[in-house]
């Protein structure tokens, strides 16, 4: 019978992996703690309106990647693809947005998106997602640029770029989009099919596309930069001059687009050379007329995401002080009789206490503990009952000492020694 595998582009994530994924989480929520967010939890299945209205009918996301079914009921629902529009509809669903002067949120999770598999990037990808909501100051923007630069520290990263751009507001990509139409239709021979459909509806985001003849023809297009209002521009100066003050480098490119519609002003994608072409690894920016657009009232806001796979790629495994593993060997069922208090009294002590269900014989238990890793064996049988002592095998040292049998203090006299050692 054939073995049944995981789907291309899912997999399982276990052993160094999973530590590095915990790694990740402890530090973000560490960070995002001190700096007041609060955690959300959000359905990774919503109604596929939700996505084609936030992030944009003609965006690859909407186009072409995302999971998008008919339910039993006959609605069109679709597995998460992103994180902000899901956050955003919680923000309004739960009124959030009438009671509080600003809110500061965060979800980590589970997202989907039908593309094709490569270096860090899967179609179940996991995201730290962190969304602001009630302030235009670009304080804020700065203050996440710092906090992303503290958790990448935390986690040893030092090698990336800080990318940061400003795409504008509604103004200045109005005077912008017909200098662009312009520009590019002349050029229409060059760009693919689905650019040329972008023309008109669209063109900013031919600047997203990845094939290669409209990447050139890109590169040598008018800048938004250059059609920034005084407004967005002074925005993006304030903000360039809070991120001095922090004493974090960021690199303008004013190329830098990102792939969903609902972006202002501020972007920025964080980025590694040795992640190979597709480097970035967290991405986000401004959405001020997002919650507006979804039927809240007028809320500027800011978001980014980190890819735990390709931010997991760059991590080292993490090398330091390691609690000792303790093993209890019982022989008999006198001796078994001791293993709820054994085990109360070293998960008390916050030590790790491992142990055979079966309690079969000395030699198998001892090539259990082997097996495991313990650093420590603890033996305990009638005769140690009887002397009231128990046996403590150093299984790196090879040598063993006694220690009286006193269970609800048993845990606590090793942590010491263990810590003196």
């Amino acid at each position: 019978m054939e073995k049944i595998r995981t789907l291309r582009g899912f997999r399982d994530i276990l052993g160094e992996d999973i530590e590095k994924f915990k790694r990740i989480e402890s530090a973000s929520r560490r960070y995002l703690d001190l700096l007041g967010f609060t955690e959300i939890e959000i359905p990774v299945l919503e109604s596929t309106d939700l996505f084609a209205r936030s992030i944009g009918d003609t965006t690859d996301i909407v186009e072409k990647e995302m999971f998008t079914f008919t339910d039993l009921g006959g609605d069109s629902v679709t597995l998460r693809p992103e994180a902000t529009a899901g956050v955003v509809r919680a923000y309004l669903q739960s009124g959030l947005h009438a009671k509080e002067r600003i809110s500061k949120l965060f979800t980590i999770g589970p997202m989907f998106r039908h593309e094709r598999p490569q270096k860090g990037r899967f179609r179940e990808f996991h995201q730290v997602d962190v969304e602001v909501f009630g302030t235009d100051d670009p304080f804020i923007d700065a203050e996440l640029l710092w906090m992303i630069s503290l958790l990448l520290g935390d986690l040893g990263i030092k090698r990336y770029t800080m990318e940061v751009n400003s795409v504008g507001c509604k103004l200045c990509r109005e005077e912008f989009r017909a200098v662009l139409v312009s520009y590019f239709e002349t050029r229409q021979d060059r760009l693919c099919e689905d650019c040329l459909r972008r023309l008109h509806r669209n063109p900013l985001r031919i600047f997203d596309c990845k094939n290669r003849q409209c990447i050139e023809v890109s590169s040598e297009s008018p800048l938004l930069f250059d059609y920034l209002c005084a407004g967005c521009s002074g925005h993006f100066q304030g903000f360039l001059a809070h991120m001095n003050d922090f004493g974090v480098p960021v690199t303008v490119n004013k190329r830098l687009v990102r792939g969903l519609d609902y972006y202002t002003k501020t972007v920025f994608e964080i980025t590694s050379d040795e992640l190979g072409a597709q480097k970035a690894f967290t991405a986000g920016g401004r959405y001020d007329n997002l919650v507006e657009e979804m039927g809240g009232p007028k809320t500027p806001a800011i978001g980014f995401a980190i890819g735990m796979e390709r931010l997991a790629l760059l991590a080292g495994n993490e090398e330091g002080p390691r609690k000792p593993v303790c093993f209890f060997a019982y022989l008999g069922e006198k001796a078994k009789a001791y293993l709820p208090l054994m085990a109360k009294d070293f998960i008390g002590q916050g030590m790790s206490l491992r142990y055979s269900y079966e309690g079969k014989s000395l030699k198998s238990q001892m090539r259990y503990a082997d097996g495991l890793g313990a650093d420590f064996v603890l033996i305990l049988g009638d005769e140690e009952i009887e002397r009231k002592v128990i046996i403590v095998r150093n299984m790196k040292e090879k040598d063993q000492f006694e220690l009286p049998l006193d269970p609800p203090g048993l845990a606590a006299v090793l942590k010491e020694r263990f810590r003196k050692e």
